[in-house]
């Protein structure tokens, strides 16, 4: 999936499918809002907005799931290098054979498997390893990426310890991993309570229109309804986003 021509390569790895169900929940969401606020389908074309807001905010929150995982991978990937290293290993052949360990776990559409893939082929054309990790790091823009990456080119010219330096960064990505693991269970009950809240006001507004349609029909099709409930759905919108960013801490 693409978004821009500087689409990062979390969201290139959104799949058509995760793409489809992304845009089938946010026009889902966008017709029922159209439906109770105007009680009319074609004001899904003003809604717009919405939908387009909604899907991205979708897509934002699959990207980080997978810069996450990535993040597990890495990890996962840099012990098998240090396992290498300990062999007798060049850092170059290390790679390589990281990349052999990790095809028994991985897909070739994992992204661990498609950056080990691409830094073989760049050693193949022999390529410095400094630069060939340096570009992984651009490509990923994960900060952890690029800790590593500065500090291994800094260890690879003054010729430090490598395996040191990887065990210190797998122990950085663990807690880090571990941290946001305890965050985010934390964090459940309050996600499932803000879940609960943000489709009351939908509950409520159809349960008046089932039992006090007479009261309600006032509020549609007129200039002043629409106003009204055009005022109601701007109020929560901006209480929705601003819970949304409550709920939402970045390790």
């Amino acid at each position: 999936m693409k978004w821009s021509k500087k689409a990062s390569c979390w969201q290139q790895d959104i799949t058509r499918k995760e793409l489809g169900l992304i845009i089938i929940r946010s026009l889902g969401i966008t017709g029922v809002t159209a439906w109770l606020y105007y009680r009319s389908v074609f004001m899904i074309l003003p809604l717009i907005p919405m939908f387009v807001w909604h899907m991205k905010m979708l897509a934002k929150e699959l990207e980080k799931k997978k810069e996450t995982q990535f993040l597990l991978q890495f990890k996962e990937a840099i012990q098998a290098i240090s396992s290498a290293l300990n062999t007798g290993y060049s850092v170059e052949n290390a790679v390589r054979e990281a990349k052999k360990e990790l095809q028994l776990i991985y897909t070739e559409e994992d992204r661990i498997s498609k950056e080990l893939a691409v830094m073989v082929r760049k050693i193949r054309l022999q390529i410095p390893i400094e630069q060939v990790f340096q570009e992984l790091a651009d490509q990923v823009q994960t900060e952890d990426v690029r800790s590593f990456v500065t500090v291994f080119a800094a260890a690879k010219k003054s010729g430090g310890d490598m395996i040191a330096i990887i065990r210190s960064t797998v122990q950085q990505i663990g807690d880090k991993i571990d941290v946001k693991r305890e965050i985010d269970t934390l964090l459940a009950a309050k996600k499932y309570e803000f879940r609960v809240m943000s489709v009351i006001p939908y509950g409520m507004i159809g349960y008046m229109n089932l039992s006090f349609s007479e009261f309600m029909d006032g509020l549609y099709g007129n200039a002043l309804g629409i106003g009204v409930m055009s005022g109601c759905l701007a109020i929560y919108l901006g209480a929705y986003y601003l819970g949304f960013k409550m709920i939402e801490i970045e390790v």
